[in-house]
């Protein structure tokens, strides 16, 4: 189990700052929401922490550890990430997909000679992935058929293939219907209780059936962290990005 931190994280382009100071910590085995209206910086944000962008200025930590700004040292450090975009291999199957996934995270990629071991436990790797996102049964189905909800467990399932002790989500639900939405919220309830989970969301109806803490952004800044009754409760997060539908009362 990790915490994650986030100290005085800035992110300026030119003279915008997209991200403004921000300052959040994420404790060992919490799934947090990080909610706000198009142009919160949500996404820099994500991208922030996985050194996909370089801050201005502050720093991540896990466990108390500066991470180095790059995407292979995010990894190595525990943190894994699902992707708001499809950045699957439409023409490979789920199983192959999956096994890119567990030889692109594995320490030992660039290794030449393989044993058969080893390779042997890529592949259980990756079962065990496909398993938790209940894909077990389409292995050998190209991605390319797949509905449009079994390509968001994929993409969840490719993140878990890191073995992360931190997962952040960026809209998995996104473009999903009714039932794929209510199959994603059990997926994601029924992950090990010890792995910690960051999601950008704007569907509140997941956020609030998966998270425990909700943090809002509004442009770049925390407006507000709460339970879900505190943020719907809270008369700037209604006014800034809830509305009436999802408020208390």
């Amino acid at each position: 189990m990790s915490t994650l931190e986030v100290r005085n994280l800035h992110k300026a382009f030119g003279g915008l700052d997209v991200i403004s100071n921000l300052n959040l910590a994420v404790p060992p085995g919490q799934r947090r929401a990080v909610i706000g209206p198009n142009g919160a910086g949500k996404t820099t944000f994500l991208n922030l922490i996985t050194g996909w962008l370089t801050p201005t200025s502050g720093e991540v930590l896990v466990d108390a550890q500066v991470v180095a700004t790059h995407p292979e040292k995010v990894t190595q450090a525990g943190i894994a990430r699902s992707f708001q975009r499809n950045m699957l291999l439409e023409n490979l199957t789920v199983m192959e997909n999956l096994r890119v996934a567990c030889q692109a995270f594995d320490p030992r990629r660039r290794v030449f000679w393989r044993s058969k071991r080893e390779f042997g436990g890529l592949f259980e790797k990756a079962r065990q992935a496909a398993e938790r996102m209940h894909l077990a049964d389409i292995l050998e189905v190209p991605v390319t058929h797949l509905s449009y909800g079994q390509k968001r467990q994929l993409e969840v399932a490719l993140a878990l293939c890191a073995n992360p002790k931190i997962l952040l989500m960026d809209e998995p639900a996104a473009g999903t219907s009714p039932q794929e939405r209510a199959r994603l919220i059990d997926l994601i309830n029924r992950l090990p209780k010890e792995l910690t989970i960051l999601l950008v969301e704007h569907d509140m109806d997941v956020v609030f059936a998966t998270c425990d803490i909700i943090t809002v952004l509004s442009y770049g800044k925390v407006l507000a962290t709460g339970t879900r009754r505190e943020i719907q409760e809270n008369p700037a997060v209604i006014e800034a990005y809830l509305g009436r539908r999802h408020a208390r009362g």
